[in-house]
């Protein structure tokens, strides 16, 4: 079994970014993560777009809000 990364459009959380990472799980698609440390203290591991991915740093701040299909970089 395995735990799906891709992020729902009800999601809702906001966090800083801690790590980044690519894979290519299936063998033919490369798929860009990160991972956000929440406000309670948890942390998510989220499938993001390729140009969000190459946009963030560590320490950059994400909002999920719902009803939207993605993450976005919080304004400094």
């Amino acid at each position: 079994m395995f735990t799906s990364r891709k992020v729902r459009a009800e999601d809702v959380w906001n966090g800083v970014v801690v790590d980044k990472t690519r894979s290519m799980p299936d063998g033919s698609n490369l798929y860009h993560y990160v991972e956000v440390r929440l406000e309670d203290g948890t942390s998510k591991k989220a499938r993001i777009d390729k140009d969000l991915w190459e946009s963030l740093t560590t320490g950059d701040r994400l909002v999920k809000e719902a009803g939207t299909t993605a993450p976005v970089k919080a304004p400094a």
